[in-house]
C-alpha cells in the first residue's frame, strides 16, 4: 500500500468535482474502491472489498483552495519542509466554513519523545514572525506565540504536542466532531477521522466521545458557545451528555470559566447563548448570583422580569454596537430606533473603536467586560426589591448593590484589578444617563456644564461604556412600546455627553491642570493632606464650568475656597 498525503497532482487533477473532494480514497487500476476521513479509513474501507489488492492511497483536495489565515504561510515558511504539523481544531473549522481565524492551534507529533522540540520550533516561529513567545507547559510540550497588530488586534497560535499516541488519538481526544478535523500544513491535506466535515455541513454539534465532558466539562459552556455563533445544533444526545456533567462544573478552575464566558460575552449572540446556560441550570456552578433574576417581576414601564429583561438588554447591546461599528452596513439599522440612534451618534464609530480597541489585559476585550457589566447591571434588584404602598415595586440603591455583587464575582473569576474598577463603575453609573433624560423630558434642562464634568469625573474611562449600557438598558425596559419622545431624548443626551467627551475635552470633561499640588502648598502655606486634593479638585471642576481660565485667576479661586471652609 503507497499513502500520498500530497496536493492534487497530475494523477487526481480531474477529480475535484467528485463526491470524494476533501477525502482520502484508495484507488485501485484508477478505479476509487474505498474512502475514509483518514488514510488509515480508507485503507481499512478497501480490505474489506478488496482484502487481496494493494491499494494507493491518495487524498482528493476540493475543486477551490481553502483559504486559511495569511500567517498559516508564514509559519510554514518559518519550519523545515519535513517537519510535520497540522492546524486542527477551531481554525480547521472556520476554515472550511470561510471564516478567517485569529487563534491558530498546531499540533505535532514529539519526535524521539523529547517534548522540547515543540517549544524550540514555537520560539523559531516566534523569531521568524515578530511574535511573543510564552511556554505554557515545558513538561508536556506546548507553547504560546502572540502577535500584536498596530490596529490593536492579535493572533494567538498555540502549539502543542499530539494528546495522544498519533494524531487520530489526539483528535477523538478533543470535545466536537467538527473541532476534530485537522489541516497538513504543507499539503493541505485534510484528516477527519470522526466525520467532523459532515457534521459541520449537516450543522451537528457532536462529542468525540461519551469522556468528552467528563474529561473537561468547561466544554458545556463551549457547546453552548459554538451553537450560538455558528447555527449549530446540539443533537439530543449531546445535550443530554451536557446536563449530566453541569455538577462537574463545580469542580473546574474560576480562570477556565472566566476565558470561556469572555468568549460567549465577545461572540455573536450572547444573549442566546446565556438563555441556552440558564435553561441547563449551569448558573448556579459558574454565576450562582444571576439565578434570583428569573422571576423577579418590574413594574411599568418594564415589560419583562428581571432576567428577561437582562436578556434583552444583552441582545440591544449587540444591536447597538453593529449599528456603531466602523464596519457599519445600512441594514443594520433598517429597523426605526437603530436608524435614529446612526442619525445621533454614527458620526463616533471610529472614536468607539479606539475605546474598544484599548485592552485591560492582553486576554480579554473591553467590549467582552461591558456585556459581562450588562450581564450584572441589575443583578441587585432581588437584593433592593420593595413595594409602596402604590403598589409600585421600586429597587432604590440596586446600582450600588449590583456593583459590589459583580465585582466580587469578578474577583472570584480572578479578573484583574483595572477589569473589576471599570466593572464597578459601569454598574454603579448605569442610572445617571437616565435620570439626565428625565430632567430633560420633564424639565427642558439639558445637563449643565458641572454635570457634564461630574458624569466623567465619576465614571472616568467608564463613560462610553455607560452612555451604550444607558441605551441598551432603555430599548431593553420599554420593549416595542419605547416611546420616540424618551429614545430622542436619551440619544439627545448621549449625544452631548459625547461631544464633550471627544470633539472639546478639555474644555469640560478633563481642563488642562493650572495649578499643581506642590503649587498649591507654596502658595496657601499647606501641609500635605486631603484637603490639597480637594482644592485641586475645586479648581478643575470651576475651569469646567467655565469660571477659571487663568492660574492667577485659580490662585484668586483657591483663596476664597479656602476662607470659606475655615
Amino acid at each position: 500500500m503507497v499513502n500520498k498525503s500530497q496536493p492534487p497532482g497530475e494523477e487526481n487533477k480531474n477529480t475535484h468535482s467528485s463526491s470524494y473532494a476533501g477525502r482520502w480514497v484508495a484507488r485501485v487500476n484508477e478505479k476509487i474502491i474505498a474512502h475514509g476521513g483518514t488514510p488509515e479509513q480508507a485503507s481499512h474501507a478497501a480490505k474489506k472489498s478488496r482484502h487481496k489488492e494493494i491499494p494507493e492511497i491518495l487524498y482528493m483536495s476540493p475543486a477551490e483552495p481553502l483559504v486559511t489565515s495569511p500567517l498559516l504561510s508564514a509559519v510554514v515558511d518559518a519550519i523545515p519542509a519535513d517537519q510535520p504539523l497540522f492546524l486542527i481544531g477551531g481554525a480547521v473549522r472556520d476554515t472550511l466554513l470561510g471564516r478567517v481565524s485569529h487563534d491558530l492551534d498546531f499540533s505535532l507529533p514529539v519526535l524521539g519523545g523529547v517534548p522540547g522540540d515543540v517549544l524550540k520550533l514555537a520560539r523559531k516561529v516566534a523569531n521568524r514572525i515578530g511574535a511573543a513567545y510564552y511556554p505554557l507547559d515545558a513538561e508536556r510540550g506546548a507553547a504560546r506565540l502572540v502577535l500584536l497588530h498596530n490596529d490593536g488586534t492579535r493572533h494567538i497560535l498555540d502549539f502543542a504536542a499530539f494528546r495522544g499516541d498519533d494524531l487520530e488519538g489526539d483528535l477523538r481526544g478533543r470535545d466536537f466532531t467538527l473541532n476534530a478535523i485537522a489541516l497538513d500544513v504543507h499539503s493541505q491535506a485534510i484528516y477527519d477521522p470522526l466525520g467532523g466535515v459532515a457534521d459541520l455541513l449537516a450543522k451537528n454539534l457532536r462529542l468525540c466521545s461519551p469522556a468528552s465532558l467528563n474529561d473537561d466539562p468547561v466544554r458545556i459552556l463551549r457547546a453552548i458557545r459554538q451553537a450560538a455563533d455558528f447555527g449549530f445544533h446540539i443533537l439530543p444526545e449531546t445535550r443530554a451528555a451536557m446536563k449530566e456533567a453541569v455538577p462537574a462544573l463545580y469542580q473546574t478552575s474560576p480562570e477556565r470559566q472566566r476565558d470561556e464566558l469572555f468568549r460567549i460575552l465577545d461572540g455573536k449572540q450572547p444573549s442566546t447563548a446565556f438563555r441556552a446556560l440558564e435553561m441547563l441550570d449551569v448558573f448556579p456552578a459558574i454565576l450562582p448570583e444571576l439565578s434570583a433574576l428569573n422571576g423577579c417581576v418590574q413594574s411599568s414601564p418594564h415589560v419583562d422580569d428581571v432576567w428577561s429583561h437582562t436578556l434583552t438588554a444583552l441582545r440591544h447591546l449587540k444591536s447597538i454596537l453593529n449599528a456603531l461599528s466602523v464596519q457599519y452596513d445600512s441594514s443594520m439599522a433598517s429597523e426605526f430606533h437603530n436608524g435614529l440612534l446612526v442619525l445621533r451618534l454614527g458620526r463616533y464609530r471610529e472614536d468607539f473603536a479606539a475605546h474598544f480597541g484599548v485592552r485591560l489585559t492582553t486576554e480579554r476585550s473591553l467590549q467582552g467586560l461591558l456585556f459581562f457589566a450588562t450581564l450584572y447591571h441589575d443583578v441587585g434588584k432581588p437584593l433592593t426589591r420593595k413595594t409602596g404602598d402604590d403598589g409600585r415595586i421600586r429597587f432604590l440603591g440596586h446600582e450600588g448593590e449590583g456593583a459590589a455583587i459583580a465585582t466580587e464575582r469578578a474577583r472570584a473569576l480572578h479578573m484583574s484589578n483595572d477589569e473589576i474598577d471599570r466593572l464597578d463603575r459601569i454598574i454603579r453609573g448605569h442610572l445617571r444617563i437616565h435620570s439626565m433624560t428625565r430632567q430633560l423630558l420633564d424639565e427642558g434642562k439639558q445637563p449643565s456644564r458641572r454635570a457634564i464634568y461630574r458624569f466623567f469625573r465619576d465614571t472616568q474611562d467608564a463613560g462610553a461604556d455607560i452612555i451604550l449600557l444607558s441605551l441598551a438598558d432603555l430599548r431593553a425596559t420599554y420593549g416595542h412600546g419605547l416611546p420616540e419622545d424618551v429614545w430622542k431624548a436619551e440619544l439627545d443626551i448621549c449625544r452631548l455627553l459625547l461631544e464633550n467627551l471627544w470633539e472639546r475635552p478639555t474644555e469640560v470633561v478633563k481642563p488642562p491642570a493650572l495649578l499643581n499640588g506642590h503649587e498649591v502648598m507654596k502658595a496657601f502655606d499647606m501641609s500635605p493632606g486631603p484637603l490639597v486634593g480637594r482644592l485641586l479638585e475645586a479648581i478643575r471642576e470651576g475651569q469646567a464650568v467655565g469660571e477659571i481660565e487663568k492660574k492667577d485667576e485659580a490662585l484668586v479661586f483657591g483663596r476664597e475656597w479656602l476662607a470659606a471652609k475655615k
